[in-house]
């Protein structure tokens, strides 16, 4: 679009260049093809091999920098090849300060790759400033959070650690999955990078796998740019197109989705067979007002605990609106057994001393209608109990 904009929703519906500028299709297209044919020798349209830069993936990666306010954002084929990128920035003898509670498949990665290359890794509590502290080091050279953190809901405070990262030269990385930048963006908070499941909220529609990383500093980009198109795990065309499309909806859909969220967190609570409930939007949790004011919501993202894990194999063979299934984010409502799914690969200790035990569901709240699930839920939750 010839005019500048940065309303948030605004950047949703148009993304980029609103329109493509060629055709005046409003749809972008896809543009599918791997390679483009140059006008003469030394001459280029400006795209050459769909590896290094295509016009799909071009529309969506400056759409998604525009709304986390960063210079440049890379579109990957999956959100861990988007981890796995960034981490190819640092090397043998370097320490990484990890959230303890996150994605077990970005700890396969720390541990079963990342470490055999010579990184070192400490996994603190970083909702608490102190442990960061405690945990640096003189060849810290990154901090690694997830916020909320995954499946425990842990809100770490970014202007806070973003600060001592700066103070120890060491890069901040932020996986922003769970809020996306329509309800947080972290590079206005301090840090330097900003990686996504982009499969999740961004997409929506549980319909294609697709990764994000987004930064701001143009020496971080340029190297980057290298891994980016050197390593070769970047979205497809047509991937590409269903993001953009997913976007378009993202606003209106977060926006049901906490609602829902808020309702059923707070039923859930109440009843019976639940002992705990961890969800950021309720106001007794522990990382509530530092939630309030790095975040405009809560998302939709509910961790709770049964009173007895004969309850869980109860509820996740008898819901009928609720999908028992991997994921999140998506219009569909989908529950996840943690222990046994997403972080079957953290060490036992580790689960246990987080909480992540047989006991633990994690509900990802869909745009169904609240009281329907609600009544899925209180079904399964009793059910074969007259």
């Amino acid at each position: 679009m010839e005019e500048d904009y940065h309303c948030m929703d605004t950047i949703l519906v148009h993304g980029d260049k609103g329109y493509d500028s060629h055709t005046g299709a409003i749809s972008y297209p896809i543009y599918q093809t791997a390679t483009f044919k140059h006008p003469g020798l030394n001459q280029s349209t400006g795209f050459d091999y769909s590896r290094v830069s295509n016009p799909t993936r071009d529309e969506l990666e400056h759409t998604i920098a525009k709304l986390e306010r960063g210079k440049m954002a890379f579109a990957f084929s999956s959100g861990m090849a988007g981890i796995t990128a960034v981490f190819n920035l640092f090397s043998a003898g370097e320490h990484i300060i990890v959230s303890d509670d996150l994605y077990g498949g970005t700890y396969r990665l720390f541990e079963e790759i990342c470490t055999k290359q010579g990184m070192e890794f400490s996994y603190v509590d970083t909702s608490k400033v102190e442990n960061v502290l405690q945990e640096l080091r003189s060849n810290t050279s990154c901090i690694f959070i997830e916020t909320p953190s995954n499946p425990m809901m842990k809100v770490t405070d970014i202007k806070k650690v973003a600060k001592l990262a700066r103070e120890s030269n060491a890069l901040m990385v932020v996986d922003n999955t769970f809020l996306t930048p329509y309800l947080q963006r972290p590079i206005e908070l301090g840090a330097d990078i900003v990686v996504h499941s982009g499969t999740k909220y961004l997409a929506g529609h549980n319909d294609t796998l697709a990764g994000f990383v987004i930064a701001n500093d143009q020496k971080i980009i340029d190297q980057l740019s290298l891994i980016y198109k050197t390593t070769g795990a970047v979205l497809s065309p047509f991937d590409s197109w269903l993001v953009l499309r997913g976007l378009k909806t993202l606003g209106i859909r977060l926006e049901k989705q906490e609602r829902n969220a808020l309702k059923i967190a707070q039923w859930l609570k109440e009843h019976k067979y639940i002992e705990r409930v961890l969800y950021v939007g309720l106001a007794e949790h522990q990382g509530f007002d530092i939630s309030r004011q790095q975040a405009t919501g809560a998302g939709a993202m509910i961790s709770f605990v049964v009173q007895d894990k004969e309850i869980v194999k109860k509820v996740l063979e008898n819901l009928q609106i609720i999908s028992f299934a991997e994921s999140l984010g998506g219009v569909e409502s989908l529950i996840t057994y943690p222990i046994a799914q997403t972080h079957c690969d953290i060490p036992d200790e580790m689960r246990e001393r987080l909480g992540v035990n047989d006991r633990l569901l994690r509900l990802s709240v869909g745009i169904e209608d609240a009281n329907d699930l609600i009544r899925d839920l209180e079904q399964a939750l009793v059910w074969g109990i007259d």
